[in-house]
């Protein structure tokens, strides 16, 4: 079983409650997806409108994952630069794999869909993506082919006394 990837899908009531589910279902298995369990789909909603409306705006772009019952699997968000001397890559958001598809190479899938995505938008020649240490990401990007290009240490602040590295990872496109 795969997934079935889309890039810029219709955004109809049934796609983005799934997408608000799979942000809540990750959010509360610990996934670093901006926010810390427990968390409720409430909370999450004023973030996915967010999103939203940077789609409607043009300033971002929806990669989502189907599973082969139909259900949104996976996400990630390529959101534009809006700088003028930064327009040669995108950004990666919000990416997630839901928990109950942990293991089956999924994300590895999302991540080479999001890569064959930004490689067919003009002039865009890299990918970044910050994740929060402390939790392997940087590792498992990195077998992606993405480089570790900075860490800001401490930047994130998860709960009072913890604290974790903003890690800054970029994929070039050439």
């Amino acid at each position: 079983m795969s997934l079935t990837f889309t890039l810029d899908p219709a955004v109809d009531p049934a796609l983005r409650d799934g997408v608000l589910d799979l942000w809540t279902d990750v959010s509360n298995a610990g996934g670093s997806v901006g926010f810390v369990p427990p968390v409720t789909r409430e909370a999450i909603r004023p973030e996915l409108l967010k999103h939203l409306a940077a789609m409607t705006e043009g300033r971002t772009r929806l990669l989502v994952g189907h599973d082969p019952d139909g259900e949104v699997a996976a996400t990630a968000f390529l959101t534009f630069n809006t700088h003028r001397l930064m327009r040669h890559w995108v950004w990666l958001y919000t990416v997630m794999v839901h928990p109950r598809h942990q293991g089956k190479g999924y994300g590895r899938d999302l991540l080479a869909a999001a890569e064959r995505a930004a490689r067919g938008i003009d002039g865009v020649d890299a990918i970044r993506i910050n994740c929060r240490g402390g939790q392997g990401l940087e590792r498992f990007y990195g077998s992606c082919g993405y480089k570790e290009v900075g860490r800001i240490p401490d930047a994130i602040q998860v709960a009072p006394g913890d604290r974790r590295d903003d890690v800054i990872m970029l994929l070039p496109l050439d």
